[in-house]
């Protein structure tokens, strides 16, 4: 049986409704990702869920008893207490009562011999015995330490990662039959997404979350619901499932768009050639042009994707930024960067990563002059022109409209050489006129993402240094500025904890490792991964082999040489690996037919075959890389 039905749901605040006619299910044990752009409701379903907004129409069924937890994107102001109060609050007026016998327990502590504050610890030992409360003291105890809190640390004083790693125990105590996380990732570092992941999918509760962070909804979705137009489909399939499915269906609906509006021209045509259309043999024609009229006006057509443009500006020169034994700490004994060197040269898509608080922010203000090295040097390459994202969008006037944070007193801005109105410009971000005259701080926190890009992309640069710029972006709007930040002729410098994004964007990753400790590593997050790891092996101690194995030990240590069974099968495994990609190619080309999904039988077939041949290829491109090691 489902735990929640929906059945027939509609939301509105005006104009187009945000949910129309929705209907799905959520059954037990389920990980559902609900995806879908920025602005089309998926939080408004989150709240009608859980109980917070009432539908205009539609039924909503729950099983006797159902309890639902929400935790928003938002961490509240104001919380207040220890770790182990907040997470009691979690389970209502008895969790309220424990938290009170947990604070008064701490001032006994320090008061042992005050007969008042005794007094009151008897009557709420007394009141707890009744509802049960030692129970409830060992589950929040259970909570607070598989979360790996400190129960007695005071929420005030803890990072924003931190409380929010606090919510979600407060959320989890409760025991909810359906957890809804809206957006948990957000401002997490990748330590803390990692250990998310990993809980989450032990987690033996029904989950429902939106992510537009592509590795986790991965990691943990086992079912996709995608918020599209006021409607909503569901994909009962892993995330690259997904997207196959989701490209062919929206061939189909390509298709027959296409086909509906040629026959509307055709009949308009009609309409208009004089013909009697009063007689009674064309009367029904007249009406179905009519209903056709209606039915295209109603249409709603798929939200534009924004279309990311850069000034001209002159190229840097070859030498961009060079650093050479960087050393600074705002507190002696707490180092941010130890010694620290490093070239950037013109072109180099270079990535941050760290946890957070470890100083990244800091690294790119010292290598961009704006903070200076407290030991070591800096120097700079001529042509600089820097264009900056600050993850606190501390370059956007919240007082003033959108239009107004673009304009700058002006009506138009020049791109690539011609003038372009900024009320147009801004529509090329997905901000309609009106959306134009709105105050900034109206906006969510994907909208004014947008908006900084937009600012950021209308003045000329050769070098782009984006702090946290994938917050709150939808994944069409990553995917695009992925494809920006590749074509992007200058050189980038990238903080985020977006991990896919990292492995898609970036030529070389520098890494906070702690205490001071800043390296570089090749590639992206996952060559840092692998890169790391083998470090570690290297510098683990070696077993000594007894002395009369020594001489199998120098021979041991001499590099081998590929045999030529080896070598045979490097000269082969390129062909291998393009005869399976254009299979692959192919299934997918198959998958994209409108008629595809009518045959079962063969949809299972070929995402069997599809799933075989990406376990072929990534054990082929691993065999090659270890035979190219070996020969070099």
């Amino acid at each position: 049986m489902a735990l929640l039905g929906i059945q027939d749901v509609s939301v509105g605040f005006g104009g187009y409704p945000l949910l129309e006619y929705m209907n799905f299910q959520i059954e037990h044990g389920e990980r559902i990702c609900l995806l879908g752009r920025n602005g089309v409701g998926k939080s408004t379903l989150m709240k009608v869920i859980c109980g917070e907004l009432e539908p205009e129409s539609g039924i909503i069924s729950r099983t006797p008893s159902l309890s639902v937890t929400c935790l928003t994107q938002i961490v509240p102001d104001g919380l207040k207490g220890t770790v182990f109060d907040v997470v009691s609050e979690g389970l209502g007026p008895r969790g309220k009562l424990l938290a009170e016998y947990h604070l008064l327990s701490h001032r006994i502590a320090t008061e042992p011999h005050n007969k008042n504050l005794l007094r009151q610890l008897d009557k709420l030992q007394h009141s707890l015995d009744i509802e049960g409360g030692w129970q409830l003291n060992h589950r929040v105890e259970m909570v607070v330490e598989k979360i790996k809190l400190d129960a007695d640390a005071e929420v005030e004083n803890l990072s924003a990662g931190m409380k929010r790693r606090v919510l979600l125990a407060q959320a989890i105590v409760r025991e909810p039959d359906i957890l809804l996380l809206d957006e948990p990732t957000n401002h997490l570092d990748i330590e803390a997404i990692t250990w998310l992941e990993e809980f989450l999918s032990q987690y033996n509760g029904t989950l429902m979350f939106v992510s537009h962070d592509r590795a986790f909804v991965k990691k943990l979705a086992t079912r996709i619901i995608e918020l599209d137009r006021g409607r909503l489909t569901s994909y009962q399939c892993n995330y690259e499932t997904y997207l196959l499915r989701k490209e062919a269906a929206m061939e189909v609906e390509t298709v027959g768009n296409a086909l509906f509006d040629k026959k509307l021209a055709q009949e308009e045509v009609w309409i208009r050639k004089g013909i009697k259309a009063r007689r009674t043999r064309n009367e029904g024609r007249v009406r179905a042009l009519k209903k056709m009229r209606e039915e295209r006006r109603q249409r709603r057509e798929l939200i534009g994707t924004v279309r990311m443009r850069l000034q001209d500006a002159q190229l840097s020169g070859r030498l961009v930024i060079e650093a050479k034994a960087i050393s600074f700490a705002y507190k002696p004994d707490e180092p941010i960067i130890r010694e620290f060197s490093t070239l950037v040269m013109r072109g180099d898509k270079i990535g941050v990563i760290g946890p957070n608080g470890s100083g990244k922010t800091t690294l790119l203000r010292i290598l961009l002059k704006e903070l200076a090295a407290q030991q070591g040097t800096v120097r700079h390459g001529t042509n600089l022109e820097v264009a900056y994202f600050d993850q606190l969008h501390a370059q956007l006037n919240y007082e003033k409209s959108v239009y107004e944070n673009i304009a700058d007193g002006s009506e138009t801005i020049i791109i690539n050489g011609s003038p372009i109105h900024i009320i147009g410009y801004l529509q090329n971000f997905l901000f309609s006129p009106s959306q134009s005259r709105n105050s900034v701080a109206n906006l969510s926190g994907g909208e004014r993402n947008r908006l900084l890009l937009a600012r950021l992309f209308a003045q000329p640069s050769n070098i782009l240094v984006l702090d946290e710029p994938t917050n709150d972006l939808d994944i069409e709007t990553l995917d695009l500025l992925e494809e920006f930040i590749l074509n992007y002729p200058g050189t980038v410098l990238l903080v985020s904890h977006d991990r896919e994004f990292l492995n898609n964007v970036v030529t070389s990753t520098m890494v906070l490792e702690g205490n001071g400790i800043a390296k570089e590593y090749a590639g992206g997050y996952d060559d840092w991964l692998r890169q790391s790891k083998k470090i570690l092996q290297l510098q683990q101690p070696q077993e000594k082999l007894p002395a009369k194995k020594t001489r199998t030990k120098r021979i041991s240590q001499q590099p081998r040489k590929l045999s030529f069974k080896e070598k045979k099968e490097l000269e082969e495994i390129p062909k291998l690996i393009e005869t399976m990609e254009t299979e692959q190619q192919q299934l997918h080309d198959a998958m994209t037919k409108p008629d595809f999904y009518k045959k079962d039988t063969e949809f299972a077939a070929v995402a069997a075959r599809l799933e075989e041949l990406s376990k072929q290829l990534q054990n082929a491109y691993a065999r090659w890389q270890i035979l190219e090691e070996l020969q070099e």
